[in-house]
């Protein structure tokens, strides 16, 4: 069974305008009434309309990112999934949506004047490891198309800009009646000479020039969850581009990208930060100060830790996307090898080199698997 993504042909963030979109360009290049006799094409077309059924519903579509074909299975609150979708609930998922074929003759119409909704935009949005860490409030600022504040969004220069199409009567719309074997065929077009809209513009706006929308800025606050990191997105629902018509405004979507850290390396919610020590902290034990995400925080370093060895700090990483907890800090020990000396201090290594603990054992097989554990 192929993704719903790749029968639509859309990306997994594709906005729910996109994907209509793609389902009606594919639903209406195979309806059975444009390919009579061809099991290809109605197969294809009970495909499009599988897939879109679940994608056009967020429910649906949540459990389907989750969970894949079994999230959507009957029985996981799915529609069937592919489990018993047929011609008939394709058909009627096509005429649910109004693109304009109608093989029972019911003559249904797309209004005149149509609201049209506005366009998404995307918004791109760094965070710091430490904004990551624990959330943070943000706000952004960004462009988008407004509705023209001297025309109020119609677009028309005065009350008496529009006039009424001849062409479609103010139906926006013009239709075909033919016969099909599934019984009457209406093909709905929208008007060539209006593009739809029942009206054609005589008096533009002088500010927007009959667009209705001009360029503008908007600011939104959003609340970044805890955990997130570069891939996620936030959508923000109506504080898009401007619709048509007054239709409704499109949304933001927020691409998070996070910042490398200098310091921490991220490791899922788990954070890596490595901490030079001395010979001297290394091998006798030390209290040290070490920085976190949260602040500073002591740390105890048991004698004889060798270079590489890793220390946990439990509760100490990122907290865990919408659920409780935090990852931990990971303390990669690094001995610190001096490369000035002065006499007293060469002198110093030297008495500790012939000293019996001054050396790494010999033949021993303990070691050795000590060794290959802490750098493996």
């Amino acid at each position: 069974m192929r993704d719903y993504y790749e029968v639509l042909d859309v990306n997994s963030s594709a906005s729910e305008d996109v994907i209509k979109k793609a389902y009606r360009k594919m639903a209406m290049k195979y309806h059975p009434d444009r390919n009579p006799g061809n099991k290809d094409a109605e197969e294809k077309f009970k495909e499009v309309a599988e897939a879109y059924e679940v994608l056009k519903d967020p429910g649906k579509r949540q459990r389907y990112d989750r969970f894949g074909h079994e999230g959507v299975k009957a029985g996981a609150g799915g529609f069937g999934g592919g489990f018993g979708f047929d011609i008939s609930d394709a058909l009627r998922t096509f005429m649910s949506e109004g693109f304009g074929f109608d093989i029972f003759g019911s003559g249904q119409t797309r209004s005149r004047n149509r609201q049209r909704r506005g366009g998404d935009l995307q918004v791109r949005l760094k965070l710091s490891l430490k904004e990551i860490a624990s959330g943070v409030e943000k706000k952004i600022k960004y462009k988008k198309a407004v509705a023209c504040d001297v025309c109020k969004g119609s677009g028309a220069g005065s009350s008496e800009g529009y006039i009424t199409c001849l062409q479609c009567q103010g139906a926006g719309e013009v239709k075909q009646v033919s016969q099909s074997l599934l019984g009457q065929f209406v093909n709905i077009t929208a008007c060539s000479r209006c593009g739809g809209q029942g009206r054609i513009l005589k008096d533009p706006c002088v500010k927007c020039q009959g667009n209705g929308k001009v360029n503008g800025e908007a600011v939104v606050t959003i609340d970044v969850p805890a955990g997130v990191t570069s891939g996620n997105y936030i959508t923000v629902r109506g504080e898009g581009h401007v619709g048509s018509n007054g239709g409704p405004s499109g949304d933001v979507i927020v691409l998070i990208e996070e910042v490398e850290h200098e310091s921490f390396e991220r490791h899922g919610d788990d954070v890596l930060y490595d901490l030079p020590l001395s010979f001297s902290q290394a091998a006798l034990g030390a209290e040290v100060e070490v920085p976190t995400l949260t602040g500073k925080a002591q740390l105890s370093i048991p004698p004889g830790t060798q270079s590489n060895k890793i220390l946990r700090m439990r509760g100490k990483g990122i907290s865990h996307l919408n659920e409780g907890g935090r990852g931990d800090q990971l303390v990669r020990i690094i001995v610190w090898t001096p490369t000035k000396l002065n006499v007293r201090e060469k002198e110093l290594f030297s008495e500790l080199e012939k000293s019996e603990h001054g050396k790494p054992p010999k033949d021993d097989p303990g070691f050795l698997k000590r060794l290959k554990e802490t750098f493996f």
